[in-house]
Formats: C-alpha cells, sequence, structure tokens
C-alpha cells in the first residue's frame, strides 16, 4: 500500500490555486467593521440594512463579508436616486 501525499507541487492542486487566483483578481471583500468605518455607520445600522436586504452581504461560516464592488454599486444607484429625485425650486 503506497501512500501519496498531496501538497501545492500536485499538478490538481496547483491547477486549483491559478483558477482560485484568476477568479479572485480585483474582488476584495471588506468586513462589518472595515465598512462601518469606512460608512461611519455603527455595526447594528449594517445589521438593520441586511436584515431589510437593503445592502447585498455574504454569510461565510457565520462571519458576514462585503464585496467591494458590489457596495460601490450600491453606494452609486443610491446617489443616482437620491439626485433624480430631487427638484429644484
Amino acid at each position: 500500500m503506497s501512500h501519496y501525499f498531496i501538497d501545492k507541487h500536485d499538478p490538481c492542486v496547483a491547477d486549483l490555486f491559478r483558477r482560485l487566483e484568476k477568479a479572485g483578481k480585483g474582488e476584495r471583500f471588506v468586513t462589518d467593521e472595515e465598512l462601518s468605518r469606512l460608512l461611519k455607520i455603527s455595526r447594528r445600522t449594517l445589521q438593520e440594512y441586511r436584515t431589510a436586504r437593503i445592502i447585498p452581504y455574504y454569510l461565510i461560516q457565520g462571519k458576514v463579508l462585503y464585496m467591494e464592488s458590489e457596495i460601490q454599486k450600491f453606494l452609486e444607484d443610491s446617489r443616482k436616486k437620491c439626485i433624480g429625485g430631487q427638484e429644484w425650486v
């Protein structure tokens, strides 16, 4: 009976890492704490936004993460709604 250890030099593992790296390029995730600091809102407010499904998020093994590009799009869309809804007197 032979034993074969899988490590980073294994072709399958190397291919997996290469594909993961390619898929994740340019995407950054931020935590609850980081986003609350960036937006200058409380973590409780972020919880309320998640509960109301206002802000996109991911729950991975009990940890809440936000994709930076999705948050940027959310902020831009919210700004457009605000500017588009204004009436100048």
